[in-house]
């Protein structure tokens, strides 16, 4: 039977999800945890292999195992195994057809960060810093550029193995709450680096370095080289994947956690 699950984790401390031989990922701490309540060796797929540092409030994953639990064993007595800063939030018996990755309608993400001259102490973990004056309205106008399908090669990292870059973005919004400077995207998938690359290149736009005209060029340039620098990945959330409701997961947009909205 196939077995899907809603995670959440912290990703400081990670080399990012995908299982590693030689450094501790989160995939590697699930599998061992769900091996225990399964009783047999376990291997995910999840909808987005998060790049180390990078943390969820709203990963997906399934695996396929031949004994039976009831989902409430599934998630509660996996998370009796897992490490604080990993959890298993809500767990579905699902059709074998079900994929993960591949059923996937669209990813969203936030990259959050602290907007001042101080580090955060609460909070260090999972913000990033950046000092200065950002323009809040004239990022998320130069974001409105890059809506629709387009090609995010200027936005790709050298590691990517993706055969093209196209990608539909479907919203990219940029806020203040306070000290802290919030921007929130979402696109049917995402190449590798994305998302902080779109970040690094914008803060150059709302400190003023650069301007709104230098942003269209480099994103019809296709060309990486040209681009900003790439954001830290601490602050880096992947907050809600969307689903056919068919499969009838248990995901509201409303559990994306405490993320300033």
């Amino acid at each position: 039977m196939r077995v899907a699950l809603g995670v959440e984790y912290l990703g400081w401390k990670y080399a990012g999800f995908q299982r590693q031989k030689h450094l501790n990922a989160v995939q590697n701490e699930l599998e061992r945890a769900l091996s225990i309540i399964a009783d047999a060796p376990v291997e995910l797929k999840c909808a987005g292999r998060t790049d180390a540092g990078v943390s969820a409030t709203g990963q997906v994953v399934h695996f396929d195992v031949e004994k039976f639990r009831p989902e409430r064993a599934w998630q509660l007595g996996t998370n009796t195994h897992l490490p604080d800063d990993i959890v298993v939030t809500w767990a579905k018996h699902v059709p074998d057809d079900f994929h993960a990755r591949f059923c996937a309608t669209a990813r969203r993400y936030r990259y959050i960060l602290q907007n001042g001259d101080f580090r955060p102490g609460i909070l260090r973990q999972g913000v990033s810093v950046y000092r200065g004056n950002f323009d809040v309205a004239a990022m998320e106008a130069a974001g409105q550029i890059m809506l629709g399908e387009n090609d995010f090669s200027s936005f790709k990292s050298a590691q990517d193995e993706n055969p093209h870059a196209m990608r539909n973005l479907h919203f990219l919004k940029v806020m203040r709450r306070g000290r802290y400077i919030i921007f929130d995207i979402e696109a049917n998938a995402f190449l590798h680096h994305m998302v902080r690359n779109i970040v690094g290149s914008l803060l150059l736009v709302g400190s003023g370095e650069r301007d709104f005209a230098w942003f269209k060029h480099i994103f019809e340039a296709k060309n990486r080289e040209i681009a900003g620098p790439t954001a830290f990945p601490e602050g880096l959330y992947l907050v809600h994947v969307s689903y056919d409701p068919k499969w009838e997961l248990p995901i509201k947009e409303e559990d994306m956690g405490p993320l300033w909205l």
